[in-house]
C-alpha cells in the first residue's frame, strides 16, 4: 500500500504538532510548579551551538507549513520568530495547524508533479518531491521536534516517549 503526499504530510504534522503542544503544556505546568520563568525555559538549549527550545518549536512548525506549501504550490504564511513563552509557542503551533489544515488535499497531491526548488546551506537545489519529503522536510521536522522534547526532558520536565508520540499511544 502506498501513501499519498497528503497522507504523508498533513495528518502526520497535525498529530506530531499536537503532541508537541501537549509537551509544552507539561513544560508550562513544570515551570509554574518549580517557579521557573517560562521565558528562561524557552531559552534552554541542549548545547551552546544549538537553537533554543523556542526556535526548535518554531522551526518544526516552519518545516510543516513549508512542506505542505511547497508540495501544494500555495504561499505559506510568514510568522515572526519571536515567541518567548509557552502560550506564544502554542499559538505558533495553532496557526501552523490552521494553515496546513486549510490546504486542499488535491493541491497537496498535485505535489507529485512539481520540482521543489529551495536553498539548502546557501546552495540552490531542485528536488524531486519524494526526495524533498523523505530526505529533507520530514527528517528536519522530526529533528527539531525531538530536540524540543529532549531539551525539556534534560531539564527535568517529566515526559515519556508517549508524550512525544502523542495521544494515539495513550
Amino acid at each position: 500500500m502506498s501513501l499519498s503526499y497528503y497522507q504523508a504530510t498533513v495528518p502526520v504534522f497535525v498529530h506530531a504538532l499536537g503532541a508537541i503542544s501537549g509537551v509544552l503544556d507539561k513544560a508550562a505546568a513544570f515551570a509554574e510548579a518549580k517557579k521557573v520563568d517560562p521565558a528562561v525555559m524557552c531559552g534552554l538549549r541542549l548545547t551552546a551551538d544549538m537553537l533554543p527550545l523556542s526556535r526548535q518549536v518554531s522551526t518544526s512548525c516552519d518545516f510543516a507549513k513549508l512542506c505542505v506549501a511547497r508540495l501544494s504550490g500555495v504561499e505559506a504564511p510568514k510568522f515572526n520568530d519571536d515567541e518567548k513563552d509557552f502560550a506564544e509557542l502554542r499559538s505558533r503551533i495553532a496557526r501552523t495547524l490552521e494553515f496546513i489544515r486549510s490546504v486542499p488535499q488535491a493541491d497537496v497531491e498535485a505535489g507529485g508533479g512539481r520540482t521543489i526548488s529551495l536553498k539548502i546551506a546557501g546552495t540552490q537545489r531542485d528536488l524531486k518531491p519524494d526526495d524533498y519529503l523523505n530526505f529533507y522536510a520530514l527528517p528536519n521536522f522530526y529533528f527539531h521536534a525531538s530536540t524540543a522534547y529532549a531539551i525539556l526532558r534534560a531539564n527535568g520536565v517529566e515526559l515519556s516517549k508517549k508524550d512525544y508520540l502523542g495521544p494515539l499511544f495513550d
